[in-house]
């Protein structure tokens, strides 16, 4: 935290933290001021809001689906194959993606232009680009995050599903009654954890899989950081940005965790 002082100085590598001349607030207002602010902040959120809408339900109800799955062999495959893609690297992950998705040689505009159609760029449009981002993020992540739901699933009280059937509930009743409540306060733990990281955007995947082309709606806070702060050597932009970026997620998690606790009783703390 001592760190973040080099926000409000004029940082030079090898200079010690309190070396640097002081400048104020000047670094915020050239990352505020920059013509490509409004676009690198919108494309920020509205990535993140696309995975906050796709990538984080999938987890959960594929975690109930296993749930109820009663074949052990059956379960444990569905859940090895869902696991696997988040071992893999973004780099590995780009590489499928452009044998399946090259304009070129793709294995699907093959398939378009043997079907008489015209080959598509999806690696390079403006139009697909957010699409992939979030699909194959939900690819990787989906199987690895039902383990945090399926763990939650197993602290809820067998003695409940017992006395459901008892009174004759069906498993969609047992689900909707006793599973999701059970997992309530678990979902709100993790929503309140995602809105910590509204404004990353996925630094990693974003870099393998973005160019040029796509700048207009690919352009993200940390690869506009990397760009200026880190390969320019503007530290002490990076660290104002970074400073920015960290007031507004304490904002979002101080307001979820409040919400979280005001509906479910329990928050992150």
């Amino acid at each position: 935290m001592l760190g973040l002082v080099i926000a409000f100085q004029e940082y030079s590598i090898g200079n010690g933290f309190f070396d640097g001349p002081w400048v104020g607030a000047e670094h915020f207002r050239t990352f505020f001021d920059n013509p490509n602010f409004s676009q690198v902040f919108a494309n920020t959120v509205v990535i993140s809001c696309y995975r906050l809408l796709f990538v984080f339900l999938p987890p959960i109800v594929l975690a109930i689906l296993l749930n109820e799955v009663m074949s052990k062999w059956f379960k444990r495959l569905v859940q090895t194959l869902v696991y696997l893609p988040h071992f893999l690297s973004w780099v590995i992950i780009y590489g499928i993606c452009f044998i399946m998705l090259s304009e070129g040689s793709g294995l699907v505009n093959q398939w378009i232009r043997q079907t008489g159609g015209e080959a598509i760029g999806f690696l390079t449009s403006e139009e697909w680009f957010r699409a992939i981002i979030v699909s194959t993020d939900l690819w990787k992540d989906t199987g690895w995050g039902t383990i945090i739901y399926l763990a939650a699933i197993t602290g809820i009280n067998p003695q409940l599903y017992e006395a459901a059937v008892m009174d004759g509930a069906s498993k969609w009743k047992q689900i909707c009654h006793i599973t999701i409540p059970g997992l309530t306060p678990v979902i709100f733990l993790m929503f309140v954890l995602r809105l910590a990281h509204i404004l990353d955007g996925g630094l990693e995947q974003i870099l393998v899989f973005y160019n040029p082309l796509v700048y207009s709606v690919g352009d993200i806070i940390d690869t506009w950081v990397y760009r200026m702060g880190i390969l320019e050597g503007r530290m002490s932009l990076a660290a104002a940005v970074g400073l920015f970026k960290s007031v507004i997620a304490l904002g979002l998690v101080l307001g979820a965790n409040q919400l979280s606790r005001k509906i479910t009783g329990s928050g992150v703390w």
